[in-house]
C-alpha cells in the first residue's frame, strides 16, 4: 500500500480547493443575496489560505521541502510570493463587491472563479516540476479566460474574452512545446533533474531551444512586448474590477515562477537566456512608455503602463543575482499597491451612477472630489518614480541590480524610459488640477474608498518603514538561491 504523501506544505492550497467548492455550493442553495455572503467569505478564505502558506514555507532546517514526489515545493521564496498574489486578488475581489451592487450583475460565480484562479497561481508558484507547472498555469489560465468574458452583456468584454482565450492557447503550446523540447533532450522534467542533466550544456542547442519557447510562454503570462498585444483591449473590455485582478495576481505569480525558473533549473544557461530577455526588457520598458501617451481611455494607460512595469521588473531577473531577485520581489510588491490603489480610483469615477474611463472625465476633480485627487496624485508619483514615495525605491533597487551585475546599459535605459512614462502619469496630475472642472463624481463605496486609501497610504509607509518588507524579500531571495 503507497503512503500517502506529506499534505503539510500544501495546506494552503488544498484549504483553497475546499474552500472554493463549499462556495459554490453556498452560493447554488443560498438564496437571499448569495453574492454578498460568498465575496466576504473568499476574501476571509484568502486571509487564511496567506496564514497557512506562511506557517507551512519552511522545514525544520529552515531549507526548502519537497512533496507530491518532488512535483511540489514551499519555502521562503514560496511563502512571499503566494502572500502578494493573495494580498493582491484579496484587494481585488473587494473592488469587485461594489462594482456587481452598482452595475446589477449578482453573480456569485466570479469571486469562486477567482479563487480557483488564485488556487493555480499557488500551485504554479511552488511547482518543482514543468509538468506540475503546466497544471498549475492551465487552472489559473481557463478561470482567467472566464472572467475576462464575465460581463456577457457588454460586447467589449466578450470580444477581450475571446481574444485572451485565442491568444493564451496559443501561449500555453509555446509553453508546453518548449517544456517537451526540454524534455526531449534532458531526459527529465523535474527541476532538481533537469539542473544536474544541463550543467555544462550551454551548446545543446535543443535545450536551448526549448528554454527560448518556454520564455514565449512566461512572456504573454505577464503582457511583455512582443507577446503584449492582448493587454490593451482585454484590460478596456473586461470588468473593471477583473482587470484590477488581472494587473496585479497572475501578474505577480507569474513574474515569480519566471524567476524560479530560469534562475533554477535553467542556471547554467544564463548567458543564452539573458540575451532574449533583454531584448524583451528593453521593448517592454520603452513600449510601455511611448504607447500609453496617446491613450484616451485611463484603463488602456493602465494597459501599457503595466507592460513597462514589467520591462522595470524583468530588469532584477536579468541580473540573474540574490540582489536583482530581491529588487524584483520588492518591485513587484510595490508595485501590487500602486496599481490596485490606481483602479480603486477608476471605480471611483462614476457620474450619476454610470461609470466612466475617460482621462478628460478628471479634468477638476481637485475641487470636486478633493480626496480622490489626492489619492491618484500619490499614486501617480510613484509610478513614475518621483522621491521619496515607493515607486522611486522599488525602481532603485532593480536598477542597482543591474549596475552592480555589469548591466550598465540596461539600467541606463530603464532609467530613460521611466522618464519618458513619468510624461502621462503627470499629465493625470495635471488635468486634475489645472483643467476646468468636469462633473462631480459619485460619492465612492465604502470598501473601495477603503482600498484606494490604504494603498495610497501604503506608498507613503513603505519610505518610513522599509525593514520589514526588505527582510521578507530579502529572506525569499535568499532561500530561491539557497534551493
Amino acid at each position: 500500500m503507497t503512503a500517502l504523501p506529506n499534505l503539510t506544505p500544501a495546506y494552503a492550497e488544498i484549504f483553497l480547493a475546499i474552500a472554493g467548492m463549499a462556495l459554490l455550493m453556498l452560493g447554488v442553495f443560498r438564496k437571499k443575496d448569495p453574492v454578498r455572503g460568498v465575496t466576504l467569505l473568499a476574501v476571509v478564505a484568502f486571509a487564511v489560505a496567506a496564514v497557512l502558506a506562511l506557517a507551512t514555507n519552511t522545514s525544520a532546517d529552515g531549507f526548502s521541502t519537497v512533496t507530491f514526489n518532488g512535483l511540489f515545493v514551499v519555502n521562503a521564496f514560496t511563502g512571499f510570493s503566494k502572500l502578494l498574489v493573495l494580498l493582491g486578488a484579496g484587494l481585488a475581489m473587494m473592488l469587485a463587491l461594489p462594482w456587481a451592487r452598482n452595475e446589477g450583475i449578482a453573480r456569485y460565480e466570479l469571486p469562486v472563479i477567482m479563487l480557483f484562479s488564485v488556487l493555480g497561481m499557488m500551485m504554479m508558484v511552488s511547482a518543482n516540476n514543468l509538468m506540475s507547472l503546466y497544471v498549475g498555469l492551465e487552472l489559473q489560465s481557463l478561470a482567467l479566460y472566464v472572467l475576462a468574458a464575465s460581463n456577457r452583456g457588454n460586447l467589449k468584454a466578450t470580444e477581450a474574452g475571446v481574444k485572451y482565450f485565442v491568444l493564451g492557447a496559443l501561449a500555453s503550446g509555446l509553453l508546453l512545446y518548449g517544456s517537451s523540447l526540454i524534455y526531449g533532450f534532458a531526459g527529465t522534467t523535474s527541476f532538481a533533474g533537469l539542473a544536474d542533466a544541463l550543467t555544462g550544456a550551454q551548446n545543446n542547442v535543443g535545450v536551448i531551444v526549448g528554454v527560448v519557447f518556454v520564455i514565449c510562454g512566461f512572456a504573454f503570462k505577464v503582457s511583455a512586448v512582443p507577446f503584449h498585444m492582448w493587454t490593451p483591449d482585454v484590460y478596456e473590455g473586461a470588468p473593471t474590477p477583473v482587470t484590477a485582478f488581472f494587473s496585479v495576481a497572475p501578474k505577480i505569480a507569474a513574474l515569480c515562477l519566471f524567476l524560479r525558473v530560469l534562475v533554477g533549473p535553467f542556471e547554467d544557461l544564463m548567458i543564452q537566456w539573458r540575451q532574449v530577455l533583454t531584448v524583451i526588457c528593453v521593448a517592454s520598458m520603452l513600449w510601455g512608455a511611448v504607447a500609453a501617451i496617446a491613450q484616451n481611455n485611463i484603463k488602456r494607460m493602465m494597459a501599457y503602463s503595466s507592460i513597462g512595469h514589467v520591462g522595470y521588473a524583468l530588469i532584477g531577473l536579468i541580473a540573474g543575482t540574490q540582489d536583482g531577485a530581491r529588487g524584483m520581489l520588492y518591485y513587484m510588491l510595490i508595485y501590487l499597491f500602486m496599481n490596485v490603489g490606481t483602479f480603486a480610483v477608476i471605480l471611483s469615477m462614476r457620474i450619476k451612477g454610470r461609470y466612466v474611463e475617460s482621462i478628460d472625465d478628471l479634468s477638476g476633480i481637485s475641487k470636486t472630489n478633493p480626496a480622490i485627487a489626492l489619492a491618484l496624485t500619490v499614486l501617480m508619483f510613484s509610478m513614475a518614480g518621483i522621491p521619496p514615495l515607493a515607486g522611486f525605491f522599488g525602481k532603485y533597487f532593480v536598477f542597482a541590480a543591474a549596475v552592480n551585475a555589469g548591466l550598465i546599459p540596461l539600467a541606463v535605459i530603464g532609467v530613460l524610459s521611466s522618464v519618458i512614462g513619468a510624461y502621462y502619469y503627470l499629465r493625470l496630475i495635471k488635468i486634475m488640477y489645472f483643467d476646468e472642472s468636469a462633473e462631480s463624481f459619485d460619492r465612492p463605496d465604502a470598501s473601495t474608498g477603503v482600498v484606494m486609501g490604504v494603498c495610497a497610504l501604503a506608498v507613503v509607509v513603505f519610505v518610513l518603514l522599509p525593514e520589514p518588507l526588505l527582510a521578507g524579500a530579502d529572506a525569499a531571495a535568499a532561500a530561491l538561491f539557497q534551493g
